[in-house]
C-alpha cells in the first residue's frame, strides 16, 4: 500500500489522537497509522477528516468515528484471525483498518453504491484481502462460513440466528445493540452456548436505516 508522505503524517497523527482516549494496541496503532481515512469520506469533508468525527458519506450514510471504529477493532480482537465477516461496509473504513489485521475480510452492505465505492477505494490502496457483496447483511455470506470474527457496523435490536450459526466455535462477534433508549457495544463469544458481555454505549446509524 503506497500512501504520500503527508497522508501518513496524518493517519499517524490521527492514531495517536486516538490513542491519547483509547489505548490502542501497537497492530491496531499501526492499521489506523496506514490507512488514509480521507478517501473514505466525500470530497466536501476531507478537511476533516482526520478529526474523532462521524461524518456524512453516499445514500445518507455515515462513516463512523474513528475512535468508535478503534473501540470495535479493540472488542472485537481480530489479531491473527483468519477470516472476518463485516455486516455493513458502508464507505469501507472499518473494513481496511480490518484488512491490516487479518487474512480475510467479508463485507456485506445493502446499497448497491457503496459496494461499487468500497471497491474503487480497495482497489486504489491495494487491499486485495477485502472481498464485498452487495446483499442484506442479515443473511451473512454462508459460502465462506464459519468465520472466527463477525462484527456489526449498524445498530441493530438483536443478532440473527443466522449470523450466530456462521460464526466458528470459540468465535467472537461485537455489535452495536439498541436498548430502549441508548445503543451499547455488545461481544458475543460462541462456546457450548453464547456469552454475552455488555461494554459501552456508543451511537450508530440503525440497521432498518442504514449502516455505519
Amino acid at each position: 500500500m503506497k500512501i504520500s508522505h503527508i497522508e501518513a503524517q496524518k493517519c499517524r497523527r490521527l492514531a495517536q489522537n486516538i490513542d491519547e482516549v483509547f489505548a490502542l494496541e501497537p497492530k491496531i496503532f499501526q492499521a489506523f497509522a496506514t490507512i488514509p481515512r480521507e478517501l473514505f469520506v466525500p470530497l466536501g469533508f476531507r478537511h476533516h477528516a482526520y478529526k474523532l468525527d462521524a461524518l456524512p458519506i453516499s445514500g445518507s450514510q455515515w462513516i463512523s468515528s474513528p475512535l468508535t471504529v478503534a473501540k470495535m477493532t479493540h472488542y472485537l480482537r481480530p489479531i491473527g484471525a483468519d477470516s472476518v465477516l463485516e455486516i455493513g461496509c458502508g464507505s469501507g473504513y472499518q473494513a481496511a483498518i480490518l484488512s491490516c489485521l487479518v487474512r480475510r475480510v467479508f463485507s456485506v452492505e445493502r446499497i448497491e453504491r457503496l459496494v461499487h465505492q468500497a471497491k474503487q477505494r480497495f482497489k486504489e490502496l491495494g487491499i486485495t484481502n477485502v472481498h464485498v457483496r452487495y446483499a442484506d447483511g442479515r443473511l451473512g455470506w454462508k459460502e465462506f462460513a464459519p468465520y472466527e470474527r463477525i462484527l456489526f457496523s449498524t445498530a441493530i435490536e438483536e443478532v440473527p440466528q443466522t449470523i450466530f450459526d456462521q460464526l466458528s466455535q470459540g468465535g467472537i462477534l461485537v455489535a452495536p445493540i439498541i436498548q430502549k433508549d441508548q445503543q451499547v457495544i455488545t461481544r458475543f463469544v460462541k462456546d457450548e452456548r453464547i456469552y454475552k458481555e455488555e461494554l459501552e454505549s456508543c451511537l450508530f446509524i440503525d440497521a432498518k436505516a442504514g449502516v455505519e
